[in-house]
């Protein structure tokens, strides 16, 4: 692009010239800022199973495992629910990490997403490290659109316990609600019409390396006791708890990042990278 200058005489020493900002301006000003944001982006992700893990001694593990996964899934017909409560963990960056980029986790608990790719119901808080400061943010999704944040309504600080309920009326419409019972604030939001169609085959309680731009957010060191308790769901009509789930861990570049067991109400995830 050619940029020409032009010489103009000032009618009035020292004075300054304030220009209105046009719409125009305004937007692209406002897009460069949330382009600027940490959270800009960022959303959860269908399960991305990993099919096999292969140990120190060459052998593979015939264990569950996903790239940004890790929790408890059941599989199985007619999950119209989803609820878990916990504790809003403090985050590290992992050994040998670089303080400066930002690292994060997405707790969460929601409805399809694993044997069922085309949509999924979800909401939880991500928690995130940036500079050593930590930010932590209730968000609802219907994947495949990106996740949508409460900007107000609801603030969550490190060590809060937190309520996480998904219900799905039908399979284009639901609602999310992140309750925090430490400050007694709560937000909810209705979805109506989706495109994107539930399955209601999968109800999971979930610890995620997020994604954004076409890759994986860096995973945020959540620490050894994360728990999600409470963890039960509705499945064609009854209430039932984790028994019998699949138990998914987090492996990337051949290193397993997580450690999760489940037991009726209680899923357990804990960080075991470097």
């Amino acid at each position: 692009m050619k940029f020409t200058s032009v010489a103009v005489p000032l009618l009035f020493s020292g004075a300054a010239l304030a220009v209105p900002l046009s719409e125009e301006n305004l937007a692209r000003r406002e897009a460069n800022r949330q382009a600027r944001s940490p959270r800009h982006g960022q959303h959860s992700h269908k399960n991305l199973r990993v099919d096999s893990v292969q140990t120190e001694d060459g052998n593979f593990t015939a264990e569950s495992y996903s790239s940004n996964w890790a929790g408890a899934v059941l599989i199985g017909s007619g999950y119209t629910s989803v609820s878990g409560t916990f504790v809003v963990p403090s985050v590290s960056v992992p050994s040998g990490g670089d303080s400066s980029k930002q690292y994060c986790a997405a707790a969460w608990v929601g409805i399809d997403g694993d044997t069922c790719g085309s949509a999924i119901l979800q909401t939880g808080v991500n928690i995130c490290i940036q500079n050593g400061a930590i930010t932590n943010t209730a968000w609802y999704e219907w994947f495949p659109a990106a996740q949508e944040y409460w900007d107000s309504g609801i603030s969550i600080n490190t060590g809060d316990t937190v309520t996480a309920v998904v219900t799905a009326d039908s399979t284009s419409g639901g609602s999310a609600t992140v309750t925090n019972e430490s400050n007694g604030q709560s937000v909810s939001y209705t979805f109506t019409g989706q495109s994107a169609t539930l399955c209601e085959t999968n109800a999971e309680w979930i610890m995620e390396d997020l994604s954004a731009g076409g890759g994986l957010v860096p995973f945020a060191n959540f620490g050894s006791s994360f728990a999600i308790t409470g963890a039960s769901a509705t499945s064609n009509g009854a209430s039932v708890d984790t028994t019998g789930a699949t138990i998914m861990d987090i492996s990337q570049n051949n290193a397993v990042l997580t450690s999760t067991t489940a037991s009726g109400s209680t899923v357990d995830i804990s960080y075991i990278g470097s």
